[in-house]
């Protein structure tokens, strides 16, 4: 595998250019010149946005939270000889990595949890919750049914379901729910139990299912005095404000992939475990350097050619790739993004 190529910003040929991307029918001319493209698009724009990507025969790296099936596009993206990864952030993304390279070291894998949350780092009343990103997108995690895999079989559950309790050095109590956060794992990988779980400080999911069932999370408008208005849209324009981080308030990110399998012909479990905090040295907050360094790592190694595999490549493919996954760690690494691993015996 070829080195990833490194360089300040500064190196990069940047320029900013103003578009609405629903008024153009193709990017062809918008992506002129372009060797490669990372899509950070609010989800509901994601599909279309990649799919044009792709007919402009751009490789493409996607963070965009989108509901449909990125494998729609997979004929399109091979006929058009591009690499198209999806789904490259935190969660899915980095933990999606973890797994394919265990995927392809170990003999078997019986057992995948992932457990994600971006919090504030100070507990405030009411919601103890900040977006650094599209609140949109965030509210689209409690309402969206979430799947994962039982026994072999894909069950699915209501969003901010099965709310368990976990500890977490440095950070404490948790509140773990489910969220549609496997996605394309449970098309992709073969083990008969995956999950991916949500984290927040306790007491939100509960607040935010009174917001769900109480109609405020619909996206169907319904008429107000006359006026159509989708209550999503509201409560999404009311929350920002009140999620959005204020001067002196920083976040944190909890990540904790744990897998249990088979390694040389014995019971093995491994454990990543990620506690990521804003950087006060850049300003960069915690869910942007998680998020963001995992998708610009993948981006230099597509677009250095040290990983190239045309079609819809989810990142679980991605770890699959030899060396790609301790390249992308590495990659972190350099930004202070480190993990603790631990692997026990299983009996």
């Amino acid at each position: 595998m070829r080195p990833p190529r490194t360089g300040s910003p500064a190196d990069a040929p940047v320029r900013g250019v103003v578009a609405d991307l629903h008024t153009l029918d193709r990017y062809d001319e918008l992506l002129a010149g372009a060797e490669l493209v990372v899509c950070a698009v609010p989800g509901f724009l994601g599909f279309a946005t990649l799919q044009k990507i792709i007919e402009a025969g751009k490789h493409v790296v996607d963070i965009s939270f989108f509901g449909e099936d990125p494998f729609l596009l997979d004929e399109l993206a091979r006929r058009k000889e591009v690499t198209a990864v999806v789904d490259c952030g935190v969660a899915p993304g980095l933990s999606n990595i973890l797994f394919g390279d265990l995927a392809r070291r170990l003999d078997r894998i019986d057992r995948y949890d992932c457990y994600v949350g971006g919090l504030p780092q100070t507990r405030c009343w009411p919601f103890e919750y900040k977006a650094v990103f599209s609140p949109v997108d965030v509210l689209e995690e409690y309402t969206r049914p979430a799947r994962y895999v039982e026994h072999g079989r894909e069950v699915v559950r209501p969003a901010l379901s099965d709310i368990e309790l976990l500890d977490f050095p440095q950070v404490g109590t948790l509140e773990a729910f489910n969220t549609d956060g496997l996605r394309t794992l449970a098309r992709t990988m073969d083990a008969p139990f995956m999950k991916e779980k949500t984290l927040r400080y306790p007491g939100h999911a509960n607040l935010m299912r009174v917001f769900r069932e109480s109609g405020f999370l619909d996206p169907h408008p319904v008429a107000v005095d006359g006026v159509d208005i989708a209550p999503l849209r509201l409560t999404a324009k009311l929350l920002f404000e009140q999620w959005r981080l204020q001067e002196g308030e920083h976040d944190l990110t909890v990540l904790q992939v744990v897998v249990d399998g088979v390694e040389a012909g014995r019971g093995v479990r491994y454990t990543y475990d990620l506690i990521d905090r804003f950087d006060a040295a850049t300003g960069v907050t915690s869910m942007a350097r998680t998020t963001g360094y995992t998708c610009t790592a993948v981006a230099r190694l597509v677009a250095s050619g040290a990983f190239r595999q045309p079609g819809i490549c989810p990142p679980e493919y991605v770890g699959q790739a030899a060396g790609v996954a301790d390249a992308v760690l590495a990659d972190l690494a350099a930004r202070g993004v480190n993990f603790t691993v631990n692997v026990t015996a299983l009996t």
